[in-house]
């Protein structure tokens, strides 16, 4: 009943409080126990447990809240751990955890105490739950919040995305895939002749016309863990604390593909030179590719887009030529339904009125017209009404240009 009130009386507390009242007390209460205290994200006890690398039991002397959720996409209930005490066997050791989470401003603490025998097995413990969570498996590691997520989902997302389903320009996408498959093959051949192991691509092009995709390709295909920076905001830390973490926990992943979608949109005058001092500062980065992109070069400062140890590869992703949209049109085309599908004039008239057109509004005008082809379902009618959808479109593209620059100037 000792740990019950003192959970009831520490969340009673400031949150600046509750960790050091709850200190104090344990040892008040176990003296010759010896306990590690951490608000470490890697702790995660109950998925290590799940994989059998420890057995748990909640206590059930003292009452152990419990949160209930729903998880929609898979249709099942889920359940978490806010407040409780569990009893853990690990490797012939039997050990106490006190887990205990509470409110600061609008994020969430959490904070663990491991109470053993000795302080070397509470370190070796601790040291091995949070080296298996750390480890990315079948999952992108997503930092957002200030907060490194293990996301599976995300990661099934784009199991479908391959180069064999994406068109670019020339001899682009297979220089892309050489660079990265080289760079993985040649770690002994950088360390012989003393060349820093690591590399940084810089993907530039217009909205819509293959960057994102060619990097889900490329997570596909290296087989490497993939860690993906959302942002660097967060409420209870500074740019340079979160850079410093996402950085940190690249080298501790590496070899690894760290990606920086829209970089333009992360940096800034504040946090750019911290920036520029993780990826090519004192620290070592050896294994990790740095993959960016930016729709905007115009926005980088010079020290990113034209130094070449930070980015020393630049790729143009550009307006589809003739035979990109000759190549893509005519991949659609093949994937329809005989009542839907192309005669080989109709590609040839679409390929030629959308010039200027990137992939994205290219797939857009296939998907749009087979929706209103729908209300039809009159054989060969999709040829009138794409050519009808290309000026459409083309409109939507100006006015989008427009406000653009609009809201630039």
């Amino acid at each position: 009943m000792k740990i019950q009130k003192l959970i009831t009386h520490a969340l009673s507390l400031s949150s600046n409080a509750i960790s050091y009242h709850v200190s104090q007390e344990l040892a008040a209460i176990y003296p010759k126990k010896a306990f590690l205290e951490s608000n470490d994200s890697s702790f995660n006890l109950e998925k290590y447990a799940e994989a059998n690398f420890c057995k748990i039991k909640y206590d059930d002397r003292i009452h152990n809240q419990m949160l209930t959720g729903w998880n929609g996409m898979e249709n099942e209930i889920y359940k978490y751990t806010e407040n409780a005490r569990f009893q853990v066997s690990w490797q012939g050791n039997k050990l106490d955890i006190l887990l205990m989470s509470w409110n600061e401003g609008y994020c969430k603490t959490r904070y663990s105490w491991i109470l053993a025998d000795s302080i070397e097995v509470a370190e070796k413990f601790f040291a091995a739950v949070c080296d298996w969570n750390s480890e990315i498996r079948d999952e992108l590691l997503v930092f957002e919040d200030g907060y490194w997520d293990k996301n599976p989902d995300l990661f099934q997302s784009i199991q479908s995305a391959t180069f064999e389903n994406l068109i670019l320009h020339k001899t682009l996408k297979q220089d892309i895939q050489d660079d990265l498959i080289n760079f993985f093959a040649s770690r002994e051949t950088y360390a012989n002749y003393s060349v820093p192991w690591k590399r940084g691509i810089l993907f530039i092009g217009s909205p819509g016309n293959g960057k994102t995709h060619t990097v889900k390709a490329l997570i596909n295909q290296m087989q490497q863990p993939c860690l993906y920076v959302k942002s660097f905001k967060s409420e209870y830390a500074t740019d340079s604390d979160n850079i410093r973490k996402v950085f940190n926990q690249a080298r501790q992943s590496a070899p690894c593909v760290l990606v920086l979608e829209d970089i333009d949109s992360l940096l800034n005058d504040e946090n750019r030179s911290f920036f520029l001092n993780e990826l090519d500062g004192f620290a070592s980065n050896q294994g990790i590719v740095t993959i960016a992109t930016t729709n905007h070069p115009e926005r980088l400062d010079s020290a990113i887009s034209d130094r070449p140890s930070r980015f020393d590869r630049k790729y143009h992703f550009d307006l589809p030529a003739f035979p990109e949209r000759e190549a893509y049109i005519t991949l659609w085309n093949e994937k329809l339904k005989s009542a839907m599908g192309l005669s080989e004039h109709a590609v040839s008239q679409i390929v030629e009125l959308t010039e200027g057109f990137s992939f994205a509004y290219l797939k857009e005008l296939f998907l749009s017209s087979m929706i209103r082809w729908m209300g039809t379902m009159e054989t060969g009618a999709l040829e009138k009404i794409m050519i009808s959808q290309v000026a459409i479109l083309r409109e939507q593209m100006s006015s989008a240009t427009v406000s653009s620059k609009n809201l630039e100037n």
